[in-house]
């Protein structure tokens, strides 16, 4: 009900009472409630009210109250001593608004001293969501597709002259300056293919922890001994085949372990993006890259041969010397991974 007074309007919302007498009839007193929420004040209204009037109606309906504050003293400090002074009054000195830490280096106010709320469960580490290896594999993707447009050619002959000897007498190509570098590169990105297959397995059979402060130092470890690897097999074949052999068989064996350790990058590449980004499992890419790893090693003792008894039909000078530079550091080098894995790692 809209009661429109002189100035103002005021709503008022009729509740029914009613009433029972003794003898006499029902009797029905109307009386009016003065709203309590806006929302009944806007229920009242007519529906085409404009929002001046509604907001008239408002007005009229709800009167601000003022707000008295208390005027008693306050009480509430430590008997005996006089009462405190708001920190707020500017008319107080600058030491008494200073507090009892204000001069200790160790106080800084502007640093939180704590978070809101309660602490998440951090998100495991995962290989996939390691920016650094990721550049690492990115990094390696790039420089493979540089190499094979600059020397794919190269790797096609030395793949034909792996099936397809060249006859005696016959010119060898040999590779440029520009080439051989690229294919040091591919070096280099094989043995960092196998330092992240050896990080792999160390973090899963060995331990997760280190007392490394990064994973990074561990897979440089690993890079590291894998390069020491090559370049010390590399001494080693240069060193015994300058004594036995010629200087043409040596050439031909030097080109064919830089193609080898090439070729064994490129096939390695996939299973590691496979391991890192669809989770093949570890034992299933550990079982796939020793695989590649014992073929290149029964090729390679065939390539022995060809190279350097094929004439001379003798089978147990190659079985020495195939066993003595290639099996053996093969095997030394997983037992020196291993006891880095077991030296390096948190005992509980």
């Amino acid at each position: 009900m809209i009661v429109q007074q002189a100035d103002s309007t005021v709503v008022q919302q009729p509740v029914a009472v009613e009433e029972v007498g003794t003898e006499g009839p029902v009797q029905t007193e109307v009386r009016h409630v003065k709203p309590k929420y806006p929302y009944q004040v806007l229920r009242q209204l007519p529906a085409n009210a404009t929002p001046a009037q509604q907001d008239s109606a408002i007005q009229a309906t709800f009167q601000p109250e003022v707000i008295e504050r208390s005027t008693r003293p306050d009480t509430l400090h430590i008997p005996g001593f006089g009462k405190g002074k708001d920190y707020r009054d500017v008319s107080l000195p600058q030491y008494y608004r200073e507090s009892f830490f204000a001069n200790d280096t160790l106080l800084h106010p502007e640093l939180t001293a704590g978070r809101y709320g309660v602490a998440g469960d951090p998100i495991p580490y995962t290989v996939r969501n390691d920016n650094v290896i990721t550049s690492l594999l990115l990094g390696c993707f790039i420089l493979a597709l540089l190499s094979f447009s600059r020397m794919g050619s190269i790797l096609l002959r030395q793949a034909k002259d792996f099936f397809f000897a060249p006859k005696i007498g016959t010119t060898t190509v040999s590779e440029t300056t520009g080439e051989f570098r690229f294919q040091s590169f591919l070096v280099l990105q094989t043995c960092l293919l196998l330092s992240l297959l050896a990080f792999f397995y160390a973090t899963d059979y060995i331990s997760d922890t280190y007392v490394l402060s990064s994973q990074y130092q561990l897979i440089g470890i690993f890079f590291g001994l894998f390069l020491g690897y090559v370049l010390l097999k590399m001494l080693l074949y240069s060193s015994i085949n300058w004594v036995f052999f010629d200087r043409k068989k040596i050439g031909q064996w030097s080109q064919f372990m830089l193609f080898v350790f090439s070729v064994e990058g490129i096939l390695l590449f996939p299973l590691v993006i496979l391991q890192v980004y669809f989770d093949i499992g570890l034992k299933n890419t550990l079982v796939c890259s020793l695989i590649i790893i014992i073929l290149f090693k029964i090729v390679s003792f065939y390539k022995c041969f060809d190279i350097f008894f094929k004439r001379t039909s003798v089978f147990l000078q190659i079985i020495l010397y195939f066993c003595a530079l290639e099996i053996i550091p093969l095997l030394s080098l997983g037992a020196i991974l291993v006891m880095i894995g077991n030296e390096l790692k948190i005992n509980y």
